[in-house]
């Protein structure tokens, strides 16, 4: 097979990659990117491990042939927050302790953007939704609930920016 190039947005910087036709979305961003903070988990799609935004919505990047990203902007864990400077859904899961192992963290994190993006004052029932995709094995739920509830208290009432 022959390698084609393809051209990106990738936490909003442009990426034009060379790859073979047949990769998938995960293997692009951790073996040819170098982005490894998207963990593979079961490569078929049930845990959610690989949640990754394509243009704002979640996906799994074990599914997404890695061609359908041309011209599509993508947003990985590492595009979140700033060094020495967590992005607020980060800090708010650290604080309400909502991780526990750490492997489906960036995908759940990715999947509380995606839906605190749409509404900002989810209840439990439209958090549970939203996660509903991602298999937390340490089985820290409630603490991932309570931490995303707690970001739509602070973007209602203390003035601080999701």
């Amino acid at each position: 097979m022959q390698e084609r190039l393809l051209s990106f947005t990738l936490n909003n910087e442009p990426v034009s990659v060379k790859i073979l036709p047949s990769m998938t979305l995960i293997k692009l961003l951790r073996e040819k990117v170098g982005l490894t903070g998207t963990k593979e988990g079961c490569s078929s799609g049930d845990c959610g491990a690989c949640t990754v935004l394509l243009d704002g919505e979640p996906v799994y990047s074990c599914l997404i042939p890695a061609l359908k990203v041309e011209g599509r902007r993508i947003e990985t864990i590492e595009g979140l927050g700033q060094p020495g400077r967590l992005h607020p859904i980060q800090r708010a899961f650290l604080d309400y302790g909502a991780l526990q192992c750490g492997y489906c963290t960036p995908g759940m994190i990715l999947s509380v953007k995606a839906l605190l993006e749409k509404r900002n004052n989810p209840d439990a029932k439209e958090i549970k939704e939203a996660i509903s995709g991602n298999l937390c094995r340490c089985g820290s739920y409630v603490q991932i609930i309570e931490a995303v509830m707690s970001l739509a208290r602070v973007s209602e009432g203390d003035g601080h920016d999701k």
